[in-house]
This record gives structure tokens, C-alpha cells and sequence, in this order.
């Protein structure tokens, strides 16, 4: 059996590879894989970078980011298979949001309450409000900017972003070191079951069936490995459709209680389809709060990948002009996963890339596999093909790469 050492953050999403784990899959596939839990993103960015984790359970644009040459990883970091899609959640102090509750309703009226207490401490010479993610290239920081944006409000001057672990999140809003987080489960339901906070807004209110983690790899790993890494893509798409089965998910909560150190009570939630938002609340039947394999939750779609180079580029979290596409293709290998889905008889979609944001109901895509709903927050639609585009719909605030300079490098390219 080939040895292989894999990482894991302390989150729910890392529900597939435990789960392979303890259903002995990776064992059927002819490897022996040994679980490593990491404090930190950090922490597996860097032992991902030198060699000490052969794979690791990572954000997204982590890999993206190493890619071009914006981390500590030359050679860089690729990926063949999303680890899910959903399972992250904006929390708030219980203070801030009964100010919030009292004035808005959806995740978009939330963001526009939002907007009216930042304008009313600014005008009494108060503090930006403290806000977290758990990494500046995550899913959860362009969530976050997302949802603050579409109100108006400015992330970098409105209110204050900082970085904290996701197992430090409840212990930072507890002591009111931040007034708010966006984070995967369980923490949003750790925050809410001891009464310190409340969810005002989660990722799927956001953008629909949004993608979230992936399993990375270095690249050069796999040249050298190509046979054992299919080998772990199919242990972890067999993983990923026993995690999506209903009757699966009680035994998931106890296998995860024990592999990331979280209660079961904090992990039941989000599993089972009953997500609590405030203390004291009523449960609200979320069934798709996660999905691990249904809906192509496990396919790498590179449209996913240019959302979040545009998110970056938006941000300027990228100085200089780059081809989204190209880079969106370098380090999403959709190649890879069709070769492993193959091995399976797993169906894969038509195509890499697909138009986000068109969709409110579940459909069916050319190929025949069925997608969830898509919608982003504020009715936009993002198409690959179109980066200029929607660069172009964001204020100049927002961004810091002109965009005469990204005009200039396609016409070049073309």
C-alpha cells in the first residue's frame, strides 16, 4: 500500500475524507492514509509547501493563489476534485444582530442594515466594526466582501477585516475581539449554541451552491504520483456520495465528533438539515446546507476558479493583469477528476465552465447531470468568458488593476 499523509482543518467539510477513512475506502484503493489536524490554513499551506502533507483538505483559492506566485509555493499547488459545495455562514455578535434583525429580513436587507449602523458609528466618530475571515484567499473573505459590497459598504474602509483561524472564531467574538466571522461549520453553530452569537446570513444566501473547499495537491506531486492520486480522487468520490446519503449522516456527526474534536451537538446542525440561527431559536430545514456529492459537488468547474481570480482581481489581491482563464485551467484539473469519475461510472458534466447566477431551481445541463441553483445575492450573473465585463460593473473603489492595463494584455494575447 502506498503511505500518504493528508491534512485536515477542524471543519465539517472535511466530512469526505474522514469518511473515507473510516469506511476504509482509501484502504480498498490500495492506499494507507494517515490524517493530520492542522490549527490553521497557514499551517497547511506551509507543510503542504515542504513536502510534510502529501494532500491536504484546502481552501480553494489557496491553491489559486500559489498558482501565481502570490504564497510560499513555487512549484504550486493544483487540484482535481472539490471536497463540497455550501457549508459557510456570516455570524454576528448577538448585539449587532438584533440591531440588524430589527431592520432587515433577507441575507440582501441584512447587508443594508449593515450599511445603516456602519454610516451611524462613523458619524459619532465610533470604530469600524471588526469583522473575520479565516484567510485572505478563501471563499469566506470574497463572501464576506460580496455580501458587505452589495449594501454599499467598502471592506477596506468601512469596516475592518482581520484573519483568524476557524477554531479561534468563537473564542475572538466571545471576548469581542470581533464583532462578527465568516466561517465553515461548526463554528457558526458553536457561536449560536453558547449564546454569544447569531447567524445573519449564510453562504448559500450568498450565492447559491457555492463552492467551498478542495482537495490540493502539488503539482509536481502528481506527475510524479499520477496512478496513486486517482487512486485517492476515487476513494473520495465513493466517500463523497455515502456523505450526501441521508442515512449517512448521524454516523457522519459521531465519526466527525471524534476526528476534528468539535460536539456532536455542534456538528448535528448543519448535517442533518436543521440549521439553528440565534440562541434560543427554532431549527430551520436547511437539507442542502452541505452537499457533498450531489448536484456535481465534487467536480472541479473551472468557472468556479475564474470567479474567485475576478474576486482577487476586484479586491487587488492581484496588481497586475493575468489571463483568468488560462490560470483557472493551470490549477483546476478537470481532466484528472473525468479520468477517476471514469473509473467509477460516476457521470461528469459536458464542460469545464459553465454560466453562474442564471439559476433559482435545480436543472439539468447538456450533458445530463443535475446541477443546483446558482443565484448570487444581487440577481448577478458571471460568465468566464467575460472578465473585463464584470470587472467593469465593480466601482473603481473596489478595485486596483485598471482596467485599460487588462484590455491592453488580452488585446496582446489575442
Amino acid at each position: 500500500m502506498k503511505a500518504l499523509r493528508v491534512g485536515v482543518i477542524p471543519l465539517t467539510d472535511a466530512a469526505p475524507i474522514v469518511a473515507a477513512q473510516e469506511l476504509r475506502l482509501f484502504a480498498r484503493h490500495g492506499l494507507h492514509v494517515e490524517l493530520s489536524l492542522e490549527p490553521s490554513w497557514a499551517t497547511v499551506r506551509d507543510k503542504l509547501a515542504a513536502g510534510a502533507l502529501d494532500a491536504a483538505h484546502l481552501l480553494a483559492p489557496i491553491a489559486l493563489a500559489s498558482s501565481l506566485g502570490l504564497g510560499p509555493l513555487p512549484d504550486g499547488i493544483v487540484t482535481a476534485l472539490s471536497l463540497g459545495l455550501g457549508g459557510n455562514a456570516i455570524t454576528l455578535s448577538t448585539a449587532l444582530h438584533a440591531r440588524l434583525d430589527a431592520r432587515g429580513g433577507d441575507a440582501a436587507g441584512a447587508a443594508r442594515a449593515l450599511a445603516g449602523v456602519v454610516a451611524e458609528r462613523r458619524a459619532r466618530g465610533e470604530p469600524p466594526l471588526r469583522l473575520a475571515s479565516v484567510f485572505p484567499w478563501s471563499m469566506h473573505e470574497y463572501e464576506l466582501r460580496y455580501w458587505l459590497a452589495s449594501a454599499g459598504i467598502a471592506p477596506h474602509r468601512d469596516v475592518r477585516i482581520l484573519v483568524v483561524p476557524p477554531p479561534r472564531m468563537v473564542e475572538a467574538l466571545a471576548s469581542g475581539a470581533i464583532d462578527g466571522f465568516c466561517v465553515g461549520e461548526p463554528w457558526s453553530s458553536a457561536a449560536v449554541s453558547q449564546g454569544i452569537g447569531a447567524v445573519i446570513a449564510t453562504g448559500d444566501e450568498i450565492w447559491n451552491h457555492a463552492p467551498e473547499k478542495v482537495l490540493g495537491v502539488r503539482r509536481e506531486w502528481v506527475e510524479r504520483h499520477p496512478e496513486v492520486h486517482r487512486a485517492l480522487l476515487r476513494a473520495l468520490l465513493e466517500a463523497a456520495r455515502w456523505c450526501d446519503e441521508p442515512d449517512s449522516r448521524p454516523l457522519l456527526v459521531r465519526w466527525l465528533a471524534t476526528a476534528i474534536g468539535a460536539p456532536e451537538t455542534v456538528l448535528a446542525p448543519a448535517l442533518l438539515g436543521r440549521f439553528v440561527r440565534a440562541p434560543g431559536g427554532a431549527p430551520s430545514a436547511l437539507p442542502e446546507f452541505h452537499c457533498f456529492a450531489r448536484f456535481a459537488a465534487t467536480f472541479p468547474w473551472r468557472s468556479h476558479a475564474s470567479w474567485m481570480l475576478v474576486q482577487m482581481l476586484r479586491w487587488g489581491q492581484i496588481e497586475k493583469p493575468i489571463d483568468v482563464r488560462a490560470a483557472a485551467a493551470a490549477v483546476y484539473r478537470s481532466e484528472l477528476y473525468r479520468e477517476a469519475a471514469a473509473d467509477l461510472g460516476v457521470a461528469t458534466p459536458s464542460g469545464d465552465e459553465k454560466l453562474e447566477g442564471l439559476h433559482t431551481e435545480p436543472w439539468t445541463e447538456p450533458g445530463g447531470v443535475e446541477l443546483g441553483a446558482d443565484r448570487f445575492l444581487d440577481g448577478r450573473c458571471f460568465d468566464a468568458g467575460d472578465v473585463t465585463g464584470h470587472l467593469a460593473e465593480y466601482s473603481v473603489h473596489e478595485r486596483r488593476v485598471a482596467l485599460d492595463e487588462l484590455e491592453s494584455a488580452q488585446r496582446t494575447r489575442n
